[in-house]
This record gives C-alpha cells, structure tokens and sequence, in this order.
C-alpha cells in the first residue's frame, strides 16, 4: 500500500470509529442506510424547499416531524407516510431518544429558537442541522457547539451555497488565483419588499428578524467563503426608507468587511431593495455569481467569458445528502458550527459599528 493510500485508509477509517461513537454502527455505514430525517418547524421553508428537496435525496429521508402546529400533521402524513409512532410535538420531543427511525433534527425555526431545540435534539441523541442564522449570540452559537460535543452527535448549519457547485467552484479560485490577487469584493443579498404585518417573527428584533439577521449572512458567508479568510474589522451603516413599519428591525444595512491583508469587501443587506451578486475583482480578471443565492439557481460567470449554469435539481438536496455522508463516515461536514459561529460575531459586530459609527475590530 502507497503511503498516499495508507493516509487515505486511515483517514476513512478514523471517520467510521468516530461514526460509531455516535450511535450509528461502522456496520450500518457500510451497508449506506439511509439517516432518518426529523423536521423541526414546518413552515414556509420545511413545507415547500426541504421536505421536497428530501424526496430526491441518496443519503437521506425525511422520517419525523416536529411541530407546535396539531392541525398541520395530517397533511404531513398523508402526504409524506409519516407514522404516528414519528411524530412529536415541542414539549414530547425528548421521546426521540427511544426512536432509531430517527437520526438527525434539523432545526427550521425562528432563530431565537435554534439553540433551544438544538439542545433538546442533541440531548435526545441526534445530529443536529440547524438553519441559518445559526443562533442570535455567539454565546448561544458556543452553547449549541458545546451541547453537541458532549453528547457525541454532529452539528451542521444550513448553508446550502457552500454545498453549491459553482459557489464551491469560484471558492476554489482563492487557491488558484487564475486571475492573479483578489483586489476588491462586492457581496449583496436582499429582497424587494415593504415589510411583513407587525406580528411576523422577521419583524420582531428578539425573534432574530430584520435584514442583517434574516438575508445579512449570505453577503457575510459569501465574502468569506469567495477569499477564504475572516474579518478582522468591520463598519455598518442603517438606512432606513421607512421606519413606520420597521419600527424594531433594520429594513437594510450596508457594511464592509475588512481583512487581514487590507482587502475590503463592500457589502450590503436588504428586506426591501433587491440585492443579489457576489463579485470577486483581481489584478487581471474577475469572477462573479450573480444570482449569489437564488433558490432558482446561480450563475458564474468569468472576465475570460466562462459561464457556470445553475445546476439541475434542488439546492437543498444536495446540502442534506453531503450533511447525510457526514453522518455515515463518508465525508466531511462542510459547514460545522464554527463557521456559523463566526458570522454571528461579524452579525454582532456590524450592528455595534453601524450603531455607533465607528470602526470595530474583532
């Protein structure tokens, strides 16, 4: 066996004893059985992305839902073939620990909910995937890191663009510099709109509504992904085209993220202008995604004219199948807490300095 071989046997099969220590035996991955699926929240993005990106999954199927909605179960059900046996509420969800049907919660709430159900999933013996934003804190992001940690259960949040292949290709080229070094970064995500009745959660400040919270993180994730490096500074700047409905939350926030080695990404977030690109300028081309993050699809396009289609398929489907091979030993998690930890401090931070004015460094 080459020595390229033996590292590579030895890493495949350090993952399977890590596999084994979460419940889930080196027997049952080799044989590829498919993780069981437990969707926690079954509102807009569980009912018409996830549960339909399930249905095309390799690695993974959707087996249980969690809800605080009775009346929405029969649907579930009928629809998906759920059995009573897989369904909880909020208050019953510690009975998942007598359930191997179930492996994995992903959480799919309000994100001042996320740490609180994710310590209960995680406390019951499952994996947990947890939408974006990953927590309101970053002390609430180190509470769920923690929580999962010590209860020997893998922990992945939701950022499908980073299972994206185009995304994953232009990321690619923070190695290869095929257009020499990156000089400048545009990163824009918004939506066209005039807000949502007072009532709704994105607009609610202790819910983990407005702009930076709800679209904030794919200009964040985004800029950071495209270079490879996080931010050691940040401004903000609030502006506000209609502050008698966006009483408690920003309608749109436009930031800079500034790096170690002086490069600035100029970068903004919306709940009523309509962003969406993600550019990358070098010393002798450009790189682009514009959509950066539709659910549509993105396109990449290239100074030397390459052009990246959308993929065929859901986006989702993809991120649930490479979180599902992690959970077999069969690939890395892509996106662990610490990455969703990391944006929250910028989320954080980007609030102090548009607050106040000033620069803020971490």
């Amino acid at each position: 066996m080459s020595q390229i071989d033996r590292r590579r046997f030895l890493k495949l099969f350090s993952a399977a004893l890590a596999v084994g220590s979460t419940k889930l035996s080196v027997a049952a991955t080799m044989s590829q059985r498919k993780v069981g699926v437990a969707l926690l929240g079954l509102g807009n993005y569980s009912t018409h992305l996830l549960a339909p990106a399930l249905q095309a999954t390799r690695f993974c199927e959707l087996r249980g839902i969690v809800t605080g909605s009775p009346e929405k179960i029969p649907k579930w059900q009928r629809r998906y073939g759920i059995p009573d046996a897989n369904v909880y509420s909020y208050d019953t969800m510690h009975r998942l620990a007598d359930n191997p049907d179930i492996d994995v919660v992903y959480v799919v709430t309000p994100t001042s909910l996320h740490l609180k159900y994710a310590e209960r999933a995680a406390s019951a013996g499952k994996h947990v995937w947890c939408e974006k934003p990953m927590a309101m804190t970053e002390a609430e992001c180190q509470r769920m890191i923690d929580v999962c940690n010590k209860n020997h259960v893998q922990l992945a949040i939701g950022y499908r663009m980073q299972h994206e292949p185009n995304t994953r290709a232009m990321a690619n080229y923070a190695q290869t510099s095929p257009f020499g070094t990156i000089t400048s970064v545009s990163s824009f995500a918004g939506y066209p709109g005039n807000g949502l009745p007072a009532d709704n959660w994105r607009m609610q400040k202790d819910m983990g509504g407005g702009a930076l919270y709800d679209m904030g993180v794919y200009p964040i994730n985004g800029a950071r992904f495209l270079t490879g490096m996080n931010s050691v500074a940040v401004t903000g700047r609030f502006e506000k085209s209609h502050p008698e409905i966006f009483t408690q939350v920003d309608e749109t926030t436009y930031f800079t993220l500034e790096f170690a080695n002086g490069l600035i990404a100029d970068c903004g977030t919306s709940v009523v202008r309509g962003f969406n690109h993600l550019q990358v300028d070098c010393e002798s081309g450009w790189y682009r995604l514009a959509p950066m993050q539709s659910y549509s699809g993105v396109t990449a396009t290239t100074s030397s004219g390459k052009r990246l289609a959308p993929i065929k398929g859901m986006q989702q489907t993809l991120q649930m199948d490479n979180d599902a091979q992690a959970i077999l030993g069969q690939g890395p998690i892509l996106v662990p807490g610490e990455e969703g930890l990391a944006d929250i401090r910028l989320v954080q931070a980007i609030f102090k300095a548009a607050e106040s004015g000033r620069r803020v460094a971490l």
